[in-house]
């Protein structure tokens, strides 16, 4: 099983010591986000946790945390988000030198193989032009380029309920000129800084600029943190064309505080920092405790690894 933490709100910035509880208990409880009384039991046991997948925008809060997890037995890695957007699209996530300096630091004790760099979604704006983001791209990659080996981008998708947040920086639907423009840019640029671009479910001519597709719960970098040959499951409750392998979420939707106008975990930015107020660091679950009338049922898990077939000695 792999575990992802998470596609729903950023748990290393904000939920580390709940989720370093979590991995002590040796479960964590989620509830369906489709049906509020139903709640799953994950087992976070090491000898069923495959790997764990990182999402975050600020890993310095866990960062501290890492040798704990590490003598427990976990696997991981980080898909790690830095874009060069300020308080107009991300109201509150901090100064982006002390985001950039996190980055390093996290690459510097895990490896930069296990550090994924995430310059996602591409925004067009009225203040951020095409131009500006290959400005802002070039100058990222020259800071990050020895601390990653990769680069996943995607362009933004606008939902109705980003029209609400907008506030003087609306979001520009993209041409497909810009999005070739800026695909032929980032290639260039990558390339230049020896860099692996991948995008994740666009419709590109991907060869054309020696891009490749990405997945973000990738089966060859799980297999070489782990060292072991994987059995793939496909997430088939992704999008059509996404490449990721299966993995259990353990997130909740409206919990993450970081402000970004166009995130879809999110319905607006009030609602998140007033759920947060329900979070308990010794709580099962992420957000609240478990209620009356709630159901719980265990979660039927899949372990990947085979470990018949091991990559390497370890």
């Amino acid at each position: 099983m792999i575990i992802s933490a998470s596609r729903r709100t950023d748990i290393p910035a904000f939920y580390s010591d709940w989720f370093v509880n979590r991995l002590r208990e040796g479960f964590v409880y989620v509830r369906n986000p489709m049906n509020y009384r139903q709640i799953s039991h994950i087992s976070l046991k090491p000898e069923v946790v495959d790997c764990i997948v990182f999402w975050t925008k600020n890993a310095l809060p866990l960062l501290t945390k890492l040798p704990v997890i590490d003598a427990m037995g976990f696997v991981y890695y980080f898909q790690f988000t830095i874009t060069p957007y300020d308080a107009k699209l991300e109201r509150h996530v901090p100064d982006k030198y002390q985001i950039i300096e996190g980055f390093k630091r996290l690459s510097d004790t895990i490896g930069k193989e296990r550090v994924v760099w995430r310059y996602d979604p591409v925004i067009v704006t009225k203040f951020f032009s095409v131009s500006k983001h290959l400005e802002c791209f070039s100058a990222l990659c020259q800071s990050l380029r020895n601390y990653t080996e990769r680069c996943v981008f995607s362009y933004v998708d606008v939902y109705g309920k980003h029209k609400g947040r907008q506030e003087g920086a609306a979001i520009v639907e993209l041409e497909d000129e810009a999005r070739q423009t800026i695909a032929r840019g980032f290639a260039d640029i990558a390339r230049e800084n020896r860099l692996i671009l991948q995008v994740c479910v666009e419709d590109l001519d991907r060869q054309r600029y020696n891009i490749s597709e990405a997945a973000c719960i990738d089966r060859e970098i799980i297999e070489t943190v782990t060292g072991y040959k994987l059995k793939p499951k496909k997430d088939n409750n992704q999008r059509s064309g996404c490449r990721c392998l299966e993995s259990v979420d353990i997130g909740a939707y409206n919990s993450c505080r970081h402000g970004c106008n166009y995130c879809y975990a999110v319905d607006d930015d009030y609602g998140a920092c007033k759920n947060s107020v329900y979070h308990q660091i010794h709580s099962p679950l992420l957000l609240g405790q478990v209620e009356a009338g709630d159901r719980i049922i265990p979660r039927k898990l899949t372990v990947l690894r085979d470990k018949q077939e091991a990559l390497f000695e370890l």
